[in-house]
């Protein structure tokens, strides 16, 4: 091997029955932790390569290049091409992709068991050895601007942008994952290299797999390829965002009117996370909550109406999204301020607290069932933790949730101060005036 196995942890997770270690977590002598969880009676395997940088980590000329990254190193390795790398993958009838979050890249792959050392040997070809040939930055290059536009024609996807530019304003965090025209126009081969070079060292590096497999066999076999990369030395600060209370209209020729208000919200690790949990599934989490009865079933405004909570390691927010007519819009606006103040002045009603739960705790545990979804869950456990939680630990964080908790919360968060309204749609600018006295 190429390079030394450092300290090996585990943790047994009683709720399952059985006696063995299923989380194990050992990191290489190199910085990179590799984190398993066995499941036995799953045929399947997912593998991922997380690496702790993402968009929040660009400078403002950079923005984009993470993606774009993510999208070049599938081009052709030293011994594979892209094509060879497609039909490798699919002749066992696997899965082979990648994505780019604002404090994240994930490079994953799925597979039967038998086929694990094969995904392993990909992933690591993919990440080590990729070319990233001038000629294939070009081809990229074009694949990307036209995901951007495609992005900018949905206007349903395009909002929820638009709404971090304006919330976060010219913090990283709210940059495009996947940049603008302009900038993704500007990369250049040596440029990609570089940044690749010094933001994916071993220290951000987080292998997780999940399935039917053996912790030690996963990391001989990371460790025979990613044991070679090198410690840096090179250390990553990330400045602490100031979110932006304004209301911003983009004028457009649409069918509806697309809008997302937000305001601020908690941290990934917050203690008061369960709370903020129940709070948005009360409020536009499912089919049954508020926003959704009242905005969609009681009075038809809208087709699509939910609530969520975009959260990171150092901020959060809390956000509603609905499209609607332009002479609805007003009357949704105001259907969702009632909402947020009466989360605020009156206790929840028909088992509304004892539902969320249920509903929150129903979702976790048949996200178990998959084994991408409990790798991605080591994942984020590790870049947000630093540990492993169990389920129980999560189970019994949400079973505690108090109601006088949900609504302390509710006036913390849905205070007007900290709103951020970003509209997208057939809006005529005289509704501006008319906005910032909503909810006054």
């Amino acid at each position: 091997m190429n390079g030394k196995v450092g300290n090996t942890q585990g943790f047994v997770n009683s709720s399952w029955g059985d006696t063995e270690l299923r989380y194990r977590k050992t990191v290489l002598d190199n910085g990179i932790r590799v984190i398993t969880e066995q499941i036995p009676y799953l045929r399947s395997v997912s593998i991922g390569i997380w690496v702790a940088t993402g968009s929040r980590d660009e400078h403002p000329r950079e923005n984009g290049i993470s993606h774009f990254i993510e999208h070049l190193l599938f081009k052709g390795t030293e011994k594979r091409t892209a094509f060879d790398i497609a039909k490798e993958i699919d002749s066992v009838g696997g899965t082979l992709n990648a994505f780019t979050g604002r404090e994240y890249t994930c490079f994953y792959a799925k597979v039967i068991d038998k086929n694990l050392p094969l995904a392993i040997d990909l992933l690591s070809d993919i990440f080590l050895h990729s070319l990233m040939d001038l000629k294939d930055v070009e081809k990229e290059r074009m694949v990307i601007l036209q995901e951007i536009k495609m992005v900018e024609d949905t206007p349903d996807d395009y909002i929820h942008d638009l709404f971090n530019r304006v919330y976060w304003g010219e913090h990283p965090l709210g940059f495009p994952i996947y940049g603008t025209s302009e900038l993704v126009q500007s990369f250049h081969r040596d440029q990609l290299y570089q940044f690749f070079r010094h933001n994916y060292p071993p220290d951000r590096i987080i292998i997780c797999a999940a399935g039917n497999l053996v912790h030690h066999e996963v990391v001989d076999l990371i460790d025979a390829t990613f044991g070679q990369i090198l410690k840096s030395g090179n250390p990553r600060t990330r400045s602490k965002p100031d979110p932006i209370s304004t209301t911003n209209i983009r004028k457009r020729d649409l069918e509806q009117v697309h809008f997302c208000l937000g305001t601020r919200g908690l941290q990934y690790d917050h203690s008061l996370r369960y709370t903020s949990y129940v709070l948005n599934t009360v409020l536009g989490g499912g089919m049954s909550s508020r926003l959704f009865q009242e905005i969609r079933e009681n009075r038809g405004l809208a087709y699509s109406v939910y609530s969520y909570l975009p959260t990171y390691i150092d901020a959060g927010l809390v956000v509603v999204y609905a499209g609607t007519n332009e002479s609805s819009f007003q009357e949704v606006i105001e259907l969702i301020l009632k909402e947020f103040d009466r989360l605020k002045k009156e206790p929840l009603k028909n088992g509304e607290l004892e539902t969320a739960k249920e509903q929150l705790k129903g979702n976790l545990l048949l996200s178990l069932e998959s084994s991408d979804n409990l790798m991605t869950r080591l994942a984020k456990n590790e870049i947000y933790f630093q540990t492993h939680l169990p389920v129980e630990m999560i189970l019994k964080g949400i079973s505690e949730v108090k109601e006088e908790t949900v609504q302390q919360l509710a006036n913390d968060i849905f205070d007007q101060r900290f709103f951020c309204l970003t509209v997208l749609g057939p809006m005529d600018g005289n509704y501006l005036d008319q906005i910032r006295l909503i909810g006054k």
